[in-house]
């Protein structure tokens, strides 16, 4: 009988998120693929009938696009790891008293919306800013013009995504058991060392996390792209908005989602399966 309350407990602790991603999530996806599947020619709709071409047709139309959204999300999230570790372990490490303050940094822009942040670089990246001057300076841009090329469009991304790294790398670093690291400097091991051998690997999890939360929805932005880039920036999520919300071409682009999020599962499948399993097992590992 107390086996059974406990799994009647456990089942309704679980209740509530299941009916809320079934009515929420699973539901309109299954409306969503079977809108990816019917005809739509002219803004005329044709019974259902596994109309298989819409998946082909993303892929040969828009290839360009995909390709392009993977390499500014890549970059942007490499970008992105490459600011938000030194800072996480900046605030973790060495902010003392003023660690709450620099917390309250990174997740200050989210006071503002998220189109207003990415408009607001319009005006900071336009060419008689004064940001773009010291870049003609440091002949970083010597054309002297940033807007509407894919520099913006990836700066944008940057800017946006950034505590999304900071943050759970900052938690794993946090969380970490400083003894460790002084254990490894009283074995001769000198700063680098330790912090190859010890810190890094005991945050590959913080890692491994702020990449996904970066990289996935950067994929799929396409307001950085509409504001910050020109015709040949645009993202795939630019196509998807235009084929629903301009074209109507409403299978078409519930078609161009679904190829989207299944390649964006396949890489993170992979990526999980090489960065994440090693940095669960070195959690792991520390724990025991």
């Amino acid at each position: 009988m107390e086996a059974l309350k406990r799994r009647a407990a456990a089942y309704g602790l679980l209740a509530p998120g299941t009916i809320w991603l079934v009515v929420f999530f699973l539901i309109p996806l299954y409306f969503l693929g079977r809108l990816s599947l019917n005809v739509n020619v002219q803004g005329i709709y044709y019974p259902f009938d596994w109309h298989w071409k819409n998946y082909s047709d993303a892929l040969s139309l828009y290839d360009t696009q995909f390709i392009r959204s993977f390499i500014y999300s890549g970059l942007a999230t490499l970008i992105c790891l490459l600011l938000a570790y030194p800072l996480a372990y900046a605030i973790a490490f060495k902010a003392g008293k003023w660690r709450h303050a620099m917390l309250l940094a990174v997740v200050a822009p989210f006071f503002t919306t998220y189109l207003i942040r990415t408009i607001s670089w319009v005006t900071i990246l336009s060419d008689e800013s004064p940001v773009v001057d010291v870049l003609k300076f440091l002949q970083i841009a010597p054309s002297g013009h940033i807007l509407a090329t894919p520099a913006a469009v990836i700066s944008g991304l940057v800017y946006n995504y950034l505590p999304f790294m900071v943050l759970p790398i900052y938690a794993s670093l946090e969380r970490l058991d400083t003894r460790l690291m002084e254990a490894a400097k009283d074995l001769y091991a000198n700063t680098a060392t330790t912090f190859l051998k010890v810190t890094l690997p005991l945050s590959a999890p913080g890692v491994v996390a702020g990449t996904l939360l970066t990289f996935i929805p950067a994929t799929g932005d396409y307001v950085n792209a509409e504001f910050l880039g020109g015709s040949n920036s645009q993202m795939i999520g630019n196509v998807i908005q235009g084929l629903y919300l301009k074209q109507q071409e409403y299978p078409a682009a519930a078609a161009l989602s679904f190829v989207l999020m299944a390649i964006i599962l396949v890489i993170v499948l992979i990526y999980i399966r090489f960065a994440g399993s090693e940095a669960l097992m070195g959690e792991e590992g520390a724990a025991a």
